[in-house]
């Protein structure tokens, strides 16, 4: 596990616009029907082989992914983006998911540091313009970790509700295919990756967070609310960091 450097960034590769359209609907119609590993692996084997990579929040759902991901090739790339806002407990929950499940290649994103110096210097940037916060913090670190990669895993579902709602397992962004492999799995369907794989849980999970992002950003939640992303942004007009709007 490392930090990535400017070095380590995957170069050439991409497709246009146009090409990359065409590749996500011949895609949807061959594999739109399959999800989980029956997706996962010949994305990774077979159509994009070299050229994907997968982001993971290292939250309360991300060990489901993460844990089939490992079963097809452990050594896949995984982007992880370190806010520097983040929960202790996620990074160490990050180390715990790591070494059980034998993945060999996690990348490590963090901020730009004079961005953060000019534009977040006492870093309250959130309490003032969310946007722009996530922007420095995730946003652009993203982008430049995706350069050169064709396509990426997500762990977005349906059941998470909102613009989420419609989810496709492949859809197009910008110059990259997305697939989302768990995009029609609901919550039972995930609670039975973990009991089946005896997967670890996120430990602020017991303490009543069910969705879990940057320290200032997420609250505690009711267990019984539908919506299990009701703790992020909480009273906010936001309900995505932006990381999925990339093009």
């Amino acid at each position: 596990m490392r930090v990535m450097r400017e070095d380590d960034i995957v170069t050439g590769g991409s497709m246009t616009v146009d090409e990359t359209t065409e590749r996500a609907r011949k895609l949807l119609d061959r594999y739109g029907h399959l999800q989980g590993i029956s997706l996962i692996e010949p994305m990774v084997h077979e159509e994009f082989a070299g050229k994907i990579t997968m982001t993971s929040s290292f939250g309360t759902e991300a060990a489901a992914l993460l844990a089939l991901v490992a079963e097809v090739d452990p050594n896949l790339p995984v982007i992880f983006l370190d806010t520097r806002k983040l929960f202790g407990e996620t990074h160490r929950y990050r180390e715990q998911l790591v070494d059980q499940l034998g993945l060999t290649n996690i990348r490590i994103m963090r901020p730009d540091e004079e961005k953060l110096k000019a534009e977040d210097p006492e870093g309250m940037l959130f309490a003032k313009d969310g946007n722009r916060c996530c922007f420095i913090r995730k946003v652009e670190p993203l982008q430049r970790a995706l350069q050169g990669y064709d396509a990426w895993l997500t762990g977005r579902k349906r059941f998470h509700g909102g613009e989420r709602g419609a989810l496709p397992v492949i859809e197009t962004a910008g110059t990259r295919i997305k697939i989302n492999p768990l995009a029609g799995y609901n919550r039972q369907d995930i609670e039975d990756i973990f009991e089946n794989r005896a997967l670890p849980r996120h430990p602020l999970e017991a303490e009543g967070y069910m969705s879990i992002g940057c320290m200032p950003c997420t609250d505690r939640v009711d267990p019984t609310v539908s919506d299990v992303r009701a703790g992020r942004w909480a009273g906010q007009d936001k309900t995505e960091c932006g990381i999925h709007y990339i093009i």
